[in-house]
């Protein structure tokens, strides 16, 4: 999996490590650590799941000390289980202890982004289907989350307002209609930007034929009437499934043919895997 650029993540693990050091420093390790006093300690999964966010957890112990040094075992996008032991750090104590929480937070975090995605992509693997992520996501943490989204094999969504045209209800709404949303859309953007409509019913689909677009999202809809859907788009866009999908409904929506399910919950609602950090040595 390839990583995110330093230039992204710095800012973020530097943020995060300013946060958490405060006015004073880590006053609890400083006072009962010596200062020339050697660790090493390992990166233990406590349940199954995908790894994701190493590079940051490194990165926070190398910020605080660039001394510590970091073996990893178990990269970005491999698969767990309780006990694997995922990288394995060594160097002064102090930096160890200082920098744990912070690491732990990025690598737990996206790590349970990571594998929420992959319990949709496990479930729908016998599709041609692809699950992927929105915008929905924790407001500067964006570009990790979506990174981890890629690591428990799933597909980015765009990445900002500005990437790609997405038309909504609310878009076609205030403009008067799909085809009106859809003709100021191309009078406007350039011919790389991608345009997609949200549709709820079939009428707003056969609309949007006549009038084109790349791609459509079929908005809170069954596999029955997405089946429909798909029929009539019959290969002239691409087909997105979304509204409150679980690993348990997207195996049939999978079913119905769309090539898309965007899942709002792997990045605001994911559930943190338990990471813990074990002293060995």
């Amino acid at each position: 999996m390839r990583a995110l650029p330093e230039l992204v993540i710095e800012p973020l693990v530097r943020a995060a490590l300013l946060e958490d050091l405060g006015r004073a420093g880590d006053v609890t390790t400083d006072s009962i650590i010596a200062a020339d006093a050697r660790a090493t300690v390992q990166l233990v999964s406590r349940e199954s799941g995908v790894v994701a966010g190493l590079p940051l957890a490194v990165l926070a112990w190398r910020l605080v000390d660039p001394r510590i040094t970091v073996e990893v075992h178990l990269p970005d996008g491999s698969r767990v289980e309780p006990g694997s032991v995922i990288a394995t750090a060594c160097g002064p104590a102090r930096g160890l202890l200082t920098g744990e929480r912070v690491a732990l937070n990025f690598l737990g975090h996206l790590s349970g982004v990571a594998t929420g995605t992959a319990t949709i992509a496990d479930a729908i693997a016998h599709t041609h289907a692809q699950v992927a992520d929105t915008r929905k996501t924790i407001p500067g943490l964006r570009a990790l989350q979506k990174y981890a989204v890629r690591c428990g094999g799933g597909a980015n969504h765009r990445l900002g307002l500005d990437d790609a045209v997405l038309i909504k209800d609310n878009h076609i709404a205030v403009a008067g209609g799909v085809r009106q949303a859809v003709e100021a859309a191309k009078a406007s953007v350039g011919h790389l930007v991608k345009i997609e409509v949200e549709v709820d019913s079939l009428a707003m689909l056969a609309e949007l034929l006549e009038v084109g677009a790349d791609v459509v999202l079929l908005d809170n809809m069954g596999p029955h009437l997405l089946r429909e859907a798909v029929a009539m788009v019959d290969g002239r866009m691409v087909t997105e499934a979304s509204g409150r999908i679980t690993p348990e409904t997207a195996v049939p929506i999978a079913e119905a043919g769309v090539d898309l399910i965007s899942v709002g919950w792997l990045t605001h609602s994911a559930k943190v895997l338990d990471v813990g950090l074990d002293h060995v040595a």
